[in-house]
């Protein structure tokens, strides 16, 4: 059997812009609004170049979308089942803020795709996603039955977590053009106010 034949550095540079210029087309536009030729605008590259690389949008879409699920788990991989109950919830909701500080257009490209039915990736929601959140609602199940947090539903806790935390992405300019903050100062806030939020919702009366 034939290996296929290493990258060379142009080739992986190119990859990597063209990436990079989907994602921020894919995150403005959705998979439907965006063209092969404004990624390739963005990407400083021909039409015919790009395609070199990649075959059509759907391709760079799929791509994308295949290392943003690892991403997207990690963490809630982090929940340690030793660790203390309403301090291993809330580093998650920490985690999950982080990120919609710090990757921006990966939730927004993730809602898309979810708003749109999710047809790309509905295999692995319903596969590794499903698994882990099964996983680690019966830990929190534990947790509540050992008398360590409140009485909450453990799936619709989590969907809370999403829902209050991914909004700082895929809601931006709703949450910017509101509170007008400096830069990013509002997470901060936004950080403070959801640590006393869960750990009173989560504290056992």
């Amino acid at each position: 059997m034939t290996r296929p034949r290493p990258k060379t550095r142009i080739q992986i540079k190119n990859t990597r812009a063209i990436l990079e210029a989907a994602l921020e087309v894919f995150s403005q536009h959705g998979f439907r609004g965006s063209t092969v030729d404004q990624i390739a605008d963005a990407a400083g590259l021909s039409k015919p170049n790009l395609l070199y690389y990649f075959p059509s949008k759907e391709a760079i879409h799929l791509e994308l979308l295949a290392g943003l699920m690892d991403t997207w788990l990690a963490p809630l991989h982090q929940l340690n089942t030793d660790g203390d109950p309403v301090d291993e919830i809330v580093g998650y909701v920490l985690r999950k803020l982080a990120m919609a500080r710090e990757l921006p257009r990966e939730s927004r490209l993730f809602a898309n795709e979810i708003v749109q039915g999710a047809p790309r990736i509905i295999d692995q929601i319903e596969g590794d996603l499903r698994d882990l959140v099964d996983e680690k609602c019966k830990v929190i199940r534990d947790w509540i039955k050992q008398g360590k947090l409140a009485d909450v539903d453990p799936y619709h806790l989590i969907f809370s977590i999403w829902a209050t935390t991914q909004h700082y992405a895929d809601f931006d300019a709703q949450v910017r053009g509101i509170l007008h903050p400096k830069k990013d100062a509002h997470f901060a806030d936004a950080a403070e106010f959801l640590e006393n939020f869960y750990r009173r919702a989560l504290a056992v009366s």
